[in-house]
């Protein structure tokens, strides 16, 4: 995609083999002074202003003996003050741990202990959230909204104009310590480096980004998707529009009225906005680029996306981990919606099996990816990092992903399944996403999650839960005979329920855990 101009200046950072973000917002701060950054429920923070919040945070973190490459942890909602400290943080040389807010209140605590945090900023929501929580009190305490208990963050923090000391910030220095969905058991910590960041942000330019870029932001600032797209934005002189709360309608509102170019959803956000009865009548012609990941994007919601709506649209396949990440250009590719994409130039992956052995292009195994975009490792967990790990017969790292697939002929990564997901009924390998594939071609079906259960007969069967479309009225026994004959014998379905919406989490996974466990009590 072409490039818009940006001032020489942040040309010649950009051209550097290493810089840091916090560096770039500083040169965004000199070279447009007053142009927006941020801009949150009618506020709005200009570069400058911006990268005086950041100074006046990095001040405080030293003047309090915080030391370069220790760790703070952020639990709160979407703020403009989460953002300064964020950057703050990373000025000071420290490294960031962004927490889910909505977490169990015992694990969110584990994660701050774990995590090794110096500092917990927080907001009300979350200081009620902990009250009552054993040890939830031994980290000194920001409060972001001055309304938590703690230090309030408008007397914490230094004074305006106070700069704080440099720090030479080093590649291999931790950036982000990002912990995962925790699907099982406490979620691990993912060690991202300054290089990790920086590598990303090369990447990022492709997507021509610039200071005439209105992006929006609506997904919570703990999910590393989210820090792909708000962390490069800013670097890049961007002007970021944010939402507290994802809302399809207030969503496409803010779009139009801000003349919003750039945005990265997930699938059921996409969803969501193509659904809603404002999206054909809301003028969204300033879009130049979509981008989506997270989650599987159903082949028909790409379709639908670019017949419907202005720009281009891009999907990217990734792990916060890193590794190695695909990008699918929908409008150059339309033949290839069913894939992720190929890999990005730098960026590679390979097949293996169950014992790690290479398999040949077209073969169906576990995908490893390498680039420069890798994590260090999972945090205190060296026995987590080592399962994480493929090294190739010349020693190269590589990170597996979980996910089974395949690489077509034309380098197109073909996703099966997670490898966790997938089920074995009569000896016969089932991808749940296959099923999936053929409930969400029947017109009754507007959502849809297939996982596996116990079976005496089978070892293990396949179930679904549907989320029927509105008015829909084909029954649970009908809609099964229906997938029944579409597909083989093995992959029958043994059941399927009806439900209200499928449980997600905040960036529009399902959480297929909790639908299997709750099929389990129900049966």
């Amino acid at each position: 995609m072409s490039q818009n101009p940006i001032h020489p200046a942040v040309a010649q950072w950009l051209q550097r083999p290493f810089g840091t973000l916090d560096e770039m917002v500083r040169v965004q701060a000199q070279v447009q002074p007053g142009h927006p950054a941020l801009v949150l429920d009618g506020r709005t923070l200009s570069y400058a202003d911006f990268d005086r919040q950041i100074d006046r945070v990095a001040a405080a973190l030293q003047r309090d003996g915080l030391r370069p490459r220790e760790v703070i942890a952020i639990a709160a909602g979407m703020s403009l003050a989460y953002a300064a400290v964020f950057f703050g943080a990373l000025r000071a040389g420290l490294a960031v741990a962004p927490l889910a807010p909505d977490q169990r209140p015992q694990t969110l605590q584990a994660m701050v202990a774990d995590a090794g945090a110096r500092r917990l900023f927080i907001d009300a929501a979350v200081a009620q959230h902990l009250a009552g929580v054993a040890g939830a009190s031994d980290v000194p305490r920001v409060a972001l909204d001055d309304a938590a208990p703690g230090a309030a963050l408008s007397s914490w923090q230094a004074a305006d104009g106070a700069r704080p000391a440099p720090v030479a910030v080093q590649p291999d220095w931790p950036c982000t310590l990002i912990y995962s969905s925790g699907t099982t058991g406490l979620p691990k910590g993912i060690t991202a480096p300054h290089s990790y960041r920086w590598s990303a942000l090369q990447m990022f330019q492709t997507l021509g980004y610039s200071p005439q870029s209105v992006v929006m932001i609506s997904i919570p600032l703990y999910s590393n998707m989210t820090l792909s797209s708000f962390l490069p934005s800013l670097a890049m002189g961007c002007t970021l529009v944010l939402m507290s709360k994802f809302d399809a309608g207030r969503w496409l509102e803010l779009a139009e009225q801000h003349r919003a170019t750039h945005c990265m959803l997930v699938p059921v956000q996409y969803q969501r906005l193509l659904a809603h009865p404002d999206f054909d009548r809301r003028d969204l012609g300033a879009f130049r680029m979509k981008s989506c990941g997270s989650a599987p994007f159903a082949a028909s919601i790409k379709a639908d996306a670019l017949r419907r709506w202005p720009g281009e649209l891009v999907e990217f396949y990734g792990m916060t981990e890193g590794g190695a990440v695909c990008a699918l250009d929908t409008r150059r590719h339309p033949d290839k919606l069913h894939t992720v994409g190929r890999p990005l130039p730098g960026h590679e992956f390979r097949l293996i099996d169950d014992d790690g052995r290479e398999l040949p292009p077209g073969a169906v195994g576990e995908l490893v990816g390498r680039s420069g975009v890798m994590m260090t490792g999972y945090h205190n967990l060296p026995e987590k990092t080592r399962e994480a790990e493929w090294f190739d017969a010349e020693g190269r790292r590589y990170i597996r992903t979980g996910d089974v697939g395949r690489i077509d002929d034309d380098g197109f990564v073909v996703l099966m399944d997670r490898k966790k997901d997938m089920l074995i009924s009569g000896g016969f390998n089932v991808y749940p996403s296959d099923l999936e594939a053929v409930l969400l071609q029947h017109p009754a079906v507007a959502e849809a999650a297939v996982v596996g259960v116990p079976s005496e007969r089978w070892g293990e069967s396949p179930v679904a839960c549907v989320v029927p479309r509105a008015g829909a009225t084909a029954a649970e026994a009908e809609l099964m005979a229906w997938v029944n004959e579409r597909v083989a014998k093995p992959q029958r379905l043994a059941g399927l329920r009806f439900a209200a919406a499928l449980p997600r989490s905040e960036i529009g996974k399902v959480l297929k855990r909790e639908l299997r466990e709750r099929w389990l009590a129900e049966a």
